[in-house]
């Protein structure tokens, strides 16, 4: 579970993500992207303003514009690494069961350099 916390009347406040809230998270997002609310690389205003409005009818949680930038950032952050770890190396493969990569013993060892970028 990760958490990002913004500042409310002098408070800090932390807005906790756990693995519902962030497929619900995504799923908003895509839903806006679809519509036409991120018409380049940042969401309209209108955009932000659903998602979150969306996200609070859904869960109860009403997390601030920066909270889920804040996501927004650290989930492009962990796909950008994903994308590397991955590469174009076809030696690595996904076990949705276990949910791990799955890759020859000789291959990991050569994937340290990405390991430290992946957030814990």
């Amino acid at each position: 579970m990760s958490t990002s916390a913004v500042e409310v009347n002098g408070e800090k406040v932390k807005a906790m993500w756990d693995k519902r809230l962030t497929e619900i998270f995504c799923d908003i997002c895509i839903k806006e992207i679809l519509k036409g609310n991120r018409p380049g690389t940042h969401f309209t205003k209108d955009g932000w303003l659903k998602i979150m409005t969306n996200f609070e009818k859904e869960t109860g949680k009403a997390y601030s514009q920066r909270q889920f930038k804040n996501r927004w950032d650290a989930l492009k952050k962990e796909q950008k690494a994903w994308k590397k770890l991955k590469g174009g190396d076809t030696t690595l493969g996904w076990n949705p069961i276990k949910r791990t990569i799955d890759a020859p013993y000789d291959c990991a060892n050569s994937f340290e350099d990405v390991n430290n970028e992946i957030p814990e």
